[in-house]
């Protein structure tokens, strides 16, 4: 054998020997990976084929246990198991890496997504409304930091006019053991003379969510910034939150004649360079 391949094998396996395993008594992450995909599934399921909120619950709840009796896993293991990878956060973040990059996979193939997204499938780069989204399709979030917030950024290209509008829309899928949901997603346009309008929505629950900022035929976009934030946890509270955000599209609108602008001296929206920052953790 090459020694040099063989150098190589050894020191693969000694760093894999190095990486700690996860204990038997908890899920493993394989395991894990096809309990969450499946979790997320059937949530789903249960908000379109529920007619009110209570019985989307309940049907919640019991696909919910569906899926812990197809693997065999008791609840008390999910939860514990969840526990254990909820506070190594680096770990976790790779497992839930490999659940929506399946969950984003499965949503292609199937052609449909859920609620205001579905509409927005299948745009290209032509046409008057256009998905010009550049940035991840899915991340889970968890309220420590640096984990708690998705930031993004992109600058406007060729396809970008005056009078174009905006809307972020994604879905949301949480996994709480108790205690409140709380997120905040922002979507902010900076002009071609460096006014900034912005636009924010909170979220506390699973589902659909947009956020749409009008058109402004007085100037072009020039840039695109935003975040999606999970409220931090308090030192005291030890209650496992997760939030999934998929489906992620940013769509630009075409100016319509009759479309309404936002006028340069709006106080409501307009927002001075020097005073418009992101959230920092």
């Amino acid at each position: 054998m090459n020694r040099h391949l063989l150098y190589i094998i050894i020191v693969s396996l000694a760093i894999a020997a190095c990486k700690p395993s996860v204990p038997s008594r908890y899920i493993q992450p394989s395991d894990m990976e096809d309990i969450l995909c499946d979790f997320h599934v059937s949530q789903a399921m249960a908000n379109q084929q529920g007619k009110s909120e209570q019985e989307r619950n309940y049907l919640k709840t019991l696909y919910f246990a569906s899926v812990l009796e197809k693997y065999g896993v008791t609840r008390a293991d999910f939860d514990s198991s969840l526990v254990y990878y909820y506070i190594r956060a680096d770990r976790f973040s790779e497992v839930y890496k490999r659940v929506a990059g399946r969950l984003a996979d499965e949503a292609m193939e199937l052609g449909t997504a859920e609620g205001e997204i579905n509409r927005f499938a299948n745009l290209n780069s032509g046409g008057d409304t256009t998905n010009v989204w550049t940035g991840d399709l899915s991340k889970i979030l968890i309220p420590y930091a640096p984990y708690n917030i998705y930031s993004f950024e992109q600058k406007s290209d060729t396809s970008f006019h005056k009078g174009d509008s905006f809307m972020l829309i994604f879905n949301t899928d949480f996994i709480c053991q108790n205690g409140m949901r709380s997120a905040e997603a922002c979507l902010s346009l900076r002009y071609d003379n460096d006014s900034i309008v912005s636009r924010a929505t909170g979220l506390s629950a699973s589902g659909a969510n947009q956020i749409r900022i009008p058109p402004n035929g007085n100037h072009l976009v020039k840039e695109i910034r935003g975040f999606i934030y999970m409220t931090p946890e308090k030192e005291s509270e030890t209650t496992t939150k997760i939030m999934l955000v998929r489906d992620i599209q940013l769509i630009k609108f075409r100016k319509k004649e009759s479309a309404a602008t936002v006028p340069e001296d709006s106080t409501s929206l307009k927002l001075e360079k020097d005073n418009f920052k992101l959230k920092e953790i």
